[in-house]
């Protein structure tokens, strides 16, 4: 299958190895994927702050560059749920109904990378490798807005050597929500603290999501705790092999 790949604006400038991750597994599974040039940010950061006219343009590029293609993977579920729940509205919402129709359509293409493998390319085992424990945060946009239930868990359950283990209170909010934790730092960080701590009752030596930008809260107050607890983006473990 002929997949193209949005890459995110995290993964392009502060996390490559989820990028990276997402196209070494999906060419091991024997896929081409292609990555279009002309893509930049979805908008989802602009959207969620009250600046949908300036997202604009971020629909249409997204809309463009896109459409062309019959099946779009996104290593986030965020990325994902803003494309598909908040695209078309925000078009809509300025008089352009021949770019929310459009948008809707590559919405409908454009899959979580989880959703991908299952749904699209109907595998739950990937081949994978990872000898380590690891427990699973269920993001807020990935587990309510996408609804990849327990996709990203089956995937897991199939990786070799992996001693996967429940995170206690998982469904809970990590506290990061994007501007959410620097408007409201103090709420954040209470709620970060619930998170760090569930995570570490559980032994894990890894936590795994499949958002770079939670991961990013998580790991940076697992870092600053001195746990020991490193995250990890869930396509660099589905990527892993016992050669790698």
């Amino acid at each position: 299958m002929r997949i193209a790949f949005f890459a995110t604006c995290l993964a392009d400038t502060l996390f490559p190895e989820a990028a990276k991750a997402t196209v070494r597994l999906l060419e091991r599974l024997g896929h081409e994927v292609v990555f279009p040039f002309e893509q930049t940010c979805c908008g989802q950061m602009h959207i969620n702050t009250g600046y949908q006219k300036e997202a604009l343009p971020l629909v249409k590029r997204y809309a463009q560059t896109f459409d062309r293609y019959e099946v779009i993977v996104v290593p986030s579920g965020s990325c994902a749920g803003s494309i598909r729940h908040q695209h078309a509205m925000v078009a809509s919402s300025y008089g352009d109904a021949g770019l929310a129709a459009r948008s809707e359509s590559v919405a409908a293409r454009t899959y979580e990378l989880s959703e991908l493998l299952i749904d699209v390319l109907k595998v739950e085992d990937v081949g994978a490798y990872y000898p380590h424990r690891v427990t699973y945060h269920p993001t807020c946009h990935s587990l309510r807005m996408i609804r990849a239930g327990d996709k990203p868990l089956r995937l897991l359950r199939h990786v070799r050597g992996l001693d996967l283990v429940e995170l206690p209170a998982a469904e809970q909010c990590c506290g990061f929500g994007g501007t959410f934790a620097l408007k409201n730092a103090e709420t954040s960080t209470a709620m970060l603290a619930d998170k760090m701590t569930n995570i570490v009752s559980t032994g894990a030596d890894v936590c795994t999501a499949g958002d770079s930008s939670c991961l990013m809260h998580i790991g940076g107050g697992l870092s600053r705790l001195r746990t020991g607890v490193r995250t990890v983006h869930l396509a660099e473990i589905l990527a892993s092999t016992e050669s790698s």
